[in-house]
């Protein structure tokens, strides 16, 4: 029995390309035009699965596991990538209590001109900040509390 016509055409690859590609701009318009690590962080994360499903395509029109042996290496990228991230905006935000990025212009390279103070725009007012548990954001109860049984769960386990 034969099997069915591969139908991965160039069309179908350029498709594939072009939306590559359009993930890769988005991230890196977002990584060159945000100050906030957040967002800066995210677009980096937007401009490798362009990277990658750029390399899934190729992989798959040549008919090999190539692209998607270095998607996975890319993945794995992100992941590690992701971790540090998260780490490094908790320590810089309870340092500053901001993530804009022009705050850090103290631990930039010697060699690199520091960012003119025109292209800064006004911050908001910074929270004040308590040490302790008492400086975490108190939400809002949701709705109606249910009851709560007599015996606590520990007591109802022994």
């Amino acid at each position: 029995m034969p099997s069915p016509p591969d139908l991965f055409t160039m069309d179908v690859l350029r498709d594939y390309l072009l939306v590559g590609a359009a993930l890769f701009a988005l991230g890196m318009l977002g990584f060159l035009s945000r100050r906030n690590l957040i967002v800066m962080f995210l677009s980096a994360e937007m401009m490798l699965q362009g990277t990658a499903l750029s390399l899934v395509a190729f992989g798959r029109y040549h008919g090999t596991w190539t692209g998607q042996v270095f998607t996975i290496l890319i993945l794995t990228v992100a992941a590690c990538e992701a971790s540090i991230a998260l780490a490094l905006i908790v320590i810089l935000y309870n340092q500053r209590s901001s993530l804009d990025v022009t705050l850090w212009q103290d631990i930039r390279e010697p060699n690199v001109p520091a960012t003119p103070a025109s292209d800064v725009t006004e911050e908001a007012e910074p929270i004040e900040v308590m040490i302790g548990p008492e400086s975490y954001p108190h939400l809002t109860p949701a709705g109606v509390e249910p009851a709560h049984p007599v015996q606590s769960w520990i007591e109802r386990r022994s």
